[in-house]
């Protein structure tokens, strides 16, 4: 879901964007071919811009810090729990590689009602507590959405799509703009016709392939094919009978209808997915939307029946899909009927397959209905008749796909020393913010790259991940590696004096401070580290002679000194940047109250929905 991260997109690259629309003037071929290639530049310029700022950390930690400040934090901590948990299973058990230039995902859940997600360009997924709620906590559903978002940002589809969207909208203006009445022309309109016209050739073709990405993904991870489909429908339902917010997305009167969205209509993608779990099954598994039932086939035999109840098709919808979904995963692992282990259960009706979630409701169902014979038997007639070329059909698209991964991931061992620099700088600026975990990920990365241009280094700056992982003892193990190696970089004694002040050899850390410093007398990261030991020590005469060090070193930068320091060293420095803060601090309470105002405004002038019922009724 992509237009929800435009804005932030805009704000960073507006300035590269803004243009004037040409004059009125007749129309020239040669002048139109030169627009074109202005056209063709922007779209280059842009992308390269915006792929940048996808493999910036920085960038990717800001984006997290705004979307929250933006939406507020979900309240929910079983809803947190939940997106950790989905999110964890997906980066860790799906096979995925990441571009060279782009960053490891990191998540958050914010307090926005909507029903939406997204990735931003630098690999960061936000999830409205809208969404959890519209899915109602279901974990396979949900993480088709994630998975949904993921194959947006290993595609850089954001990074992609505006550079198109914005070229596309350029080039409408340049073509407007060589007729001869354009001076007559409302620019304004042409701007809202470019950005329609963009969403649907954009936008639209992005979120099909994310939508099959994604289902690989989810399925890669054990999750049940079926949570797209199902996702889907109730999507659907939100979208018609739930939201009241119509720019939220646009409800589809028709099958296949579009109106002004940049996403394609729901039913239509929910019917692509039913089709991949089709696929899946090795076409033995068919879902069916048949007047007010979901209808589930093996080959071309009912199996079961979901009639839709009061809340429409959702109930219905996931009941089939999860049915089928097991289905599908049974016959997509198993070569024969043997290995569904179909055997008699409790009170003597037909129990198979194991007790792995994602049978769960196929199961269920079954022993509900007693239908497990049937299904025995249907699955039985299935391998019989089952043409000998679909599993090798299947097969070759599965080892295709696994080969476009061995072709990303030998662009990160192959990529030329400035991308393979800027891993090992990445892991590094995650360890200044705590992240260990996607140190580690980008370090390894960085270990792969042949041409990386400082290998000891890279060991350092693993053992520090290693550290704030917990890891200390390899930790400690890395960074002395990178020391004997090369004694000489300063930032290999420091990564050891990080790791050894975690691992509380304070006498250690400090001497491997002074052996930095005695090679690069005027670091101030070498100053601040050192100051920081002292004043855990309670050592404050030596702490505040470090950290003046550090304040000189800095240009007299008042952030690069704890506050209470700062008095001491430049008490003018440390009034003014409490001057500031209280500053800032009435500006946002003062705009907190103007919000207030305005939402009460707002709920004084909410229509009365219990009359509007009665008027309908």
């Amino acid at each position: 879901m992509l237009k929800k991260i435009y804005k932030f997109i805009a704000a960073i690259l507006i300035s590269a964007l803004a243009f004037t629309p040409l004059p009125a003037q007749a129309v020239d071929v040669g002048g139109a071919a030169a627009g074109a290639l202005g056209v063709l530049a922007m779209y280059k310029s842009v992308l390269n811009s915006i792929l940048d700022l996808g493999n910036n950390v920085d960038a990717q930690m800001a984006a997290r810090r705004q979307d929250i400040e933006l939406n507020g934090t979900d309240k929910n901590p079983h809803d947190v729990e939940l997106v950790d948990k989905i999110m964890t299973r997906l980066v860790n058990n799906s096979r995925y590689e990441l571009k060279v230039n782009s960053l490891p995902f990191v998540w958050g859940v914010n307090d926005s009602e909507k029903f939406n997600a997204s990735c931003y360009p630098m690999n960061y997924i936000s999830v409205n507590r809208g969404l959890i709620r519209a899915l109602n906590g279901d974990e396979n559903q949900i993480a088709s959405v994630l998975a949904h978002e993921m194959t947006h940002g290993i595609a850089q589809h954001s990074a992609k799509s505006y550079a198109k969207a914005i070229a596309q909208s350029t080039a409408a203006m340049i073509i407007g703009a060589s007729l001869p009445d354009s001076a007559n022309i409302d620019w304004n309109k042409m701007a809202a016709i470019a950005d329609y016209s963009v969403a649907k050739s954009v936008m639209i073709p992005v979120e099909h392939e994310a939508d099959a990405g994604g289902f690989y993904l989810m399925t890669d991870a054990g999750f049940n094919p079926g949570g797209g489909a199902a996702a889907m429908a109730a999507m659907d339902y939100y979208l018609r009978y739930e939201t009241r917010d119509f720019l939220e997305f646009d409800a589809h009167d028709k099958p296949n209808e579009q109106t002004m969205s940049d996403h394609p209509d729901t039913e239509v993608r929910e019917e692509k997915l039913s089709g991949m779990l089709t696929d899946y099954s090795l076409g033995h598994v068919t879902v069916k939307k048949i007047e007010k039932a979901y209808k589930v086939f093996i080959d071309d035999e009912e199996i079961f029946e979901s009639p839709f109840s009061g809340n429409g098709a959702v109930n219905a919808a996931k009941k089939a899909y999860y049915f089928a979904g097991g289905l599908a995963r049974a016959f997509h692992d198993y070569l024969s009927p043997d290995d569904w282990n179909f055997r008699p259960g409790t009170a003597n009706i037909t129990d198979f397959l194991t007790d792995d979630e994602v049978y769960k409701d196929l199961r269920e169902i079954s022993f509900e209905t007693n239908a497990g014979e049937k299904i025995h038997t249907a699955v039985v007639k299935a391998y019989e008749n089952e043409n000998p070329d679909a599993r090798k059909k299947f097969a070759d698209a599965e080892t295709k796909r696994l080969e476009e991964l061995k072709k990303i991931k030998a662009e990160t061992i192959y990529a030329k020393k400035n991308a393979a620099k800027k891993l090992r700088t990445n892991a590094d600026i995650y360890n200044d913010y705590g992240k260990g975990e996607l140190a580690m990920q980008e370090i390894e990365r960085a270990l792969l790259a042949e041409n990386q241009d400082d290998i000891p280094e890279c060991f350092a700056v693993r053992g520090r991940a290693k550290a704030i992982c917990g890891d200390y003892d390899g930790a400690l193990d890395d960074t002395n590696f990178a020391v004997e190696e090369d004694p000489e970089n300063v930032f290999n004694f420091l990564n050891r004096a990080d790791v050894r002040h975690m691992r509380g050899e304070t006498s250690e850390a400090l001497a491997d401070i002074d052996k930095a410093l005695t090679i690069e007398p005027k670091l101030t990261v070498a100053y601040q580290l050192q100051a920081n030991i002292f004043d855990e020590l309670g050592e404050t005469d030596k702490a505040t002679e470090s950290y003046r060090q550090a304040y000189e070193l800095s240009k007299k930068n008042p952030r690069s000194v704890p506050e209470n320091y700062l008095e001491k060293i430049d008490p003018d420095a440390a009034e003014k940047l409490k001057k500031e803060r209280e500053k800032k601090k009435r500006e946002e309470e003062k705009e907190k109250l103007k919000e207030e105002k305005n939402k009460s405004g707002d709920e004084k002038n909410e229509p009365d929905t219990e009359t509007q019922s009665d008027d309908k009724k």
